[in-house]
């Protein structure tokens, strides 16, 4: 189109010029002849664009990735063109997004059922056993004492899963207040005490009073007691735990460091993954302890960092941000 107008133009100032019908009548030939092939053409670079659109979704179609785009062109079917791509990404992104979810779903139930296979095996046989016709008084009140400890484990296995799935779906909402970090810790500390005393590990902690920060103190208590308990756990009689803390302009940092047993440099990445037990782990331990602080942590606009060397200890770096 943009051709044929100035060709169109250009054959009428011909004409006007030679005003001659020899010459006008051949002219004007020509010019027919030209526009009849830019028609041509121009048909033929259409018929090109739309085959190479109705390949583009075809390919959209088969390829696990969006298929490289072909040059946009700036006319009418250029337009289309672009739009189709931007539709295609964002149905990508949609199922992508949905396929994430989808596997999270899966990996969460696999991880559900395995959880819950082993407690729920021992209440079966426990129950079994609680049927036998020669049980005594004495050993009914074992099994149902073991039943009770199992559904004990389920219980705070679905609260807390209920929890970890709310904060990882960013959807638990963090109550902000100001908290006296000094005063929480202490808190922690009393309260773990006894575990750290039946464990004979030394709780050390040294942090100012005049260090506060904004939070959710429930939940990041929650978070705190998570590190400080599986760093008592991972620690051998005789040994420390130490809770420091420090400030500047840009974050509040605690330190939890322990002087135990260590993580190995294979397993260290993964301490935080849901579910995840390194080497060292407690046959009692699930796995949740740290992705749950992790979760409350990030969403207190903060990070959690761990160093760690077998033999030596392990050193947790909590970093609020202002």
């Amino acid at each position: 189109m943009k051709i044929k107008i100035p060709l169109i133009v250009l054959t009428a100032v011909i004409c006007l010029i030679l005003r001659d019908p020899l010459w006008m009548t051949p002219v004007m030939a020509v010019c027919i002849l030209l526009l009849l092939v830019l028609d041509l053409l121009e048909k033929r670079k259409t018929e090109k664009q739309i085959k190479e659109l109705t390949d583009y979704i075809t390919r959209v179609q088969d390829y696990a990735s969006i298929p490289e785009v072909a040059e946009i062109t700036e006319d009418s079917l250029g337009i289309l063109q672009s739009e189709i791509y931007k539709v295609v990404t964002i149905l990508r992104e949609q199922y992508s997004s949905e396929h994430k979810q989808k596997k999270y779903m899966s990996d969460m139930m696999s991880d559900i059922s395995h959880q819950f296979k082993t407690p729920l095996t021992a209440i079966s046989l426990m129950t079994e056993l609680l049927m036998e016709p020669g049980v005594t008084e004495e050993q009914r009140l074992e099994y149902a004492a073991k039943i009770d400890s199992q559904i004990g484990k389920i219980t705070w296995l679905i609260r807390n899963l209920l929890t970890l799935s709310q904060l990882e779906a960013g959807v638990l909402e963090m109550k902000r207040e100001s908290v006296v970090l000094a005063d929480m810790v202490k808190d922690i500390t009393e309260s773990l005490g006894v575990l750290a005393e039946v464990a004979e590990v030394e709780l050390i902690s040294g942090i100012s009073p005049e260090i506060v920060i904004t939070a959710d103190k429930h939940w990041l208590r929650e978070a705190f007691s998570n590190i400080i308990k599986n760093c008592i756990e991972h620690t051998q009689a005789g040994g420390f735990v130490k809770i420091n803390a420090s400030r500047n302009n840009i974050y509040t940092e605690l330190r939890i460091e322990d002087n135990g047993k260590g993580i190995e440099k294979e397993h260290l990445p993964h301490i935080f993954e849901r579910f995840y037990k390194a080497g060292n782990s407690s046959p009692n331990s699930v796995g949740i302890g740290l992705a749950m602080a992790k979760q409350i942590i990030n969403a207190h606009n903060g990070r959690i960092e761990a160093e760690s060397e077998v033999g030596k200890g392990t050193r947790f770096f909590i970093r609020l941000y202002l």
